[in-house]
């Protein structure tokens, strides 16, 4: 082999390894999880693609949001306001995932089962109380 041709083979070799190994390594941080129903239960909505279908369904009096995927059949709680609080979903069947809200950024709940049946989100304020949205 001649060297210019060495020289071009060598490199063509060590930048179709570098690509290969950029989408080895890009692969799996934007994976999401695809989930349905019961098996979304305990995901994290935020790792899953739930959220990209994800709609505002109900809201209680101190703002924390039930939050709905359609392609996943799974809902949430969501809250982002100024005060501490727990947050919980909750289906009619007795399933629930809470989260601690710090009264700071956004906060939301693992998902729970909604297909073919129904879930509220709730909030608890010391002092104040609990308020559940609408079941949806």
């Amino acid at each position: 082999m001649k060297p210019l041709t060495r020289k071009l083979a060598g490199v063509g070799s060590a930048l179709a390894t570098a690509g290969a190994s950029l989408l080895l390594a890009s692969s799996p941080a934007s994976a999401a999880t695809s989930c349905y129903g019961p098996d979304c239960t305990g995901l994290n909505p935020a790792t899953t693609i739930c959220q990209n279908d994800a709609r505002t369904v109900a809201t209680n009096s101190i703002g924390t949001e039930l939050r709905y995927s359609p392609t996943c059949r799974a809902a949430w709680a969501r809250q982002s306001s100024n005060t501490a609080m727990t947050i919980w979903v909750e289906s009619n069947t007795g399933l629930a995932e809470n989260a601690y809200y710090t009264g700071s950024g956004t906060v939301w709940t693992a998902m729970v089962d909604d297909r073919g049946i129904i879930a509220r989100a709730c909030g608890y304020i010391m002092g104040f109380g609990s308020s559940c949205s609408s079941w949806y």
